[in-house]
This record gives C-alpha cells, sequence and structure tokens, in this order.
C-alpha cells in the first residue's frame, strides 16, 4: 500500500486555491447546483470547505455536543456561518482561508482529503476539469485505504485489489478482483461517489459500485 506524507499541509493549502480560481468566474445560477455531497449546493458545499477550516479541536465538540452529535445538524450550523450574502462572497471567504491550519480532530491526511473530495463533488457536476496532483491524490487514497474515518472508506476497499493506472498507489491483495482506473477517481469511489466508478475498470467495479450505493 503506499504511505502517506506526514506534512500535508502545504498540499491542502494548494487545493483549496486551486478551487477558489476554478469557481472564480463561476456564473450566478451554477452556485444553486447541486453538487455531488447529498443535499448541498455548489455554494454550500464551498461554505463547508471553509467551516472546516475554521473549526479546531475544541470547537468541534462543543458543536458536535450542541447538535447532540446529529453530524448533519452540527455540519449544517457551521457551513451557515460560512455563507456570504452572494456567492462571490461565500468565496471570498474560502479565499480568506487558503493558508489556514486550523482543523477538527485526526490527522492532516484527513483534511487534505477534505478538500480533494469536496472539490470533485463541486467540479464534477459543473464539468470542471480536476487537476489534483497525483502526490496529493496518492496521499489521499493511501489514507482512506488504511482506515475508517468520517466516511469507511478502508471498509469500502475490502477484498478488492485496487490499482492506480497513473501513479503509484495500490492496496489490496494481488489475487482479489481488480480495479483500475486514475487515483483520483479511486479515491473518490472509496469515499462513494458512485459516478467515479464510470471512470474505473476491471471485474471489481461492480462490488465497488454496490458498495457505494
Amino acid at each position: 500500500m503506499s504511505t502517506v506524507t506526514t506534512d500535508l499541509w502545504p498540499a491542502v493549502h494548494a487545493e483549496r486555491a486551486a478551487l477558489v480560481e476554478d469557481l472564480s468566474d463561476l456564473s450566478d445560477d451554477a452556485w444553486t447546483r447541486p453538487s455531488l455531497c447529498t443535499d448541498w449546493t455548489i455554494e454550500e458545499t464551498v461554505a463547508h470547505l471553509s467551516a472546516t477550516a475554521s473549526t479546531g479541536r475544541l470547537r468541534w465538540l462543543r458543536s458536535a455536543i450542541g447538535a447532540r452529535f446529529d453530524f448533519a445538524l452540527h455540519n449544517r450550523r457551521r457551513l451557515d456561518e460560512q455563507l456570504g450574502a452572494t456567492p462571490a462572497e461565500t468565496l471570498a471567504i474560502l479565499r480568506s482561508k487558503i493558508g489556514a491550519t486550523v482543523a477538527p480532530m485526526g490527522p492532516t491526511a484527513a483534511w487534505l482529503g477534505e478538500v480533494v473530495v469536496h472539490g470533485a463533488d463541486i467540479r464534477r457536476p459543473l464539468g470542471l476539469p480536476s487537476a489534483v496532483p497525483v502526490a496529493t491524490s496518492t496521499a489521499v487514497a493511501g489514507f482512506y485505504a488504511s482506515r475508517d474515518f468520517a466516511v469507511p472508506t478502508r471498509t469500502t476497499a475490502a477484498g478488492l485489489h485496487l490499482v492506480a493506472d497513473d501513479g503509484p498507489f495500490t492496496t489490496g491483495p494481488d489475487d482479489a478482483p481488480l480495479v483500475t482506473g486514475p487515483t483520483l477517481a479511486l479515491l473518490m469511489a472509496l469515499a462513494r461517489r458512485e459516478v467515479f466508478c464510470d471512470d474505473l475498470s476491471g471485474p471489481g467495479v461492480t462490488t465497488l459500485r454496490q458498495r457505494c450505493g
């Protein structure tokens, strides 16, 4: 299995900056389109990323307790704090947090995954190309294959042999059903975004798609 780099904050900052740049000329109607993240529009998903960059461990705990560990409510409250009066203001808030190193509990790889996954949640419905560096995607994919965190990514990969065709990422037994494709598509499938299974091939794709559902 690919190893995860320890100092990932520069990659987090780079991915935030790239997303802000990609959305800088977005039309007003595009902001209201649904993202791949259930029940959130493009603008709301951007606000969620700002919320993640604004919420440290203690504030996260207070928020979760205040929501009685209803994490949908917890996320909604923090997201609403980061919505501007206009989409341009919402994007400006994320721009102001590009270099932030604040995050809830957990390893930095989880928060790199947060911006990579939600960046794809935003770009895919808008038809925007994703230029996530392979090294960044590899770090996230390696983390996802190694443990279940916010999403049961390791469970999703269990019993499958995943092999990237654009980088070094691989996980699972060699004799398990093969799934191959771009590293970004593999990690997005592990994050249970079924549409990215369309970018993958191999006899294990059917099983992976069912787990995404």
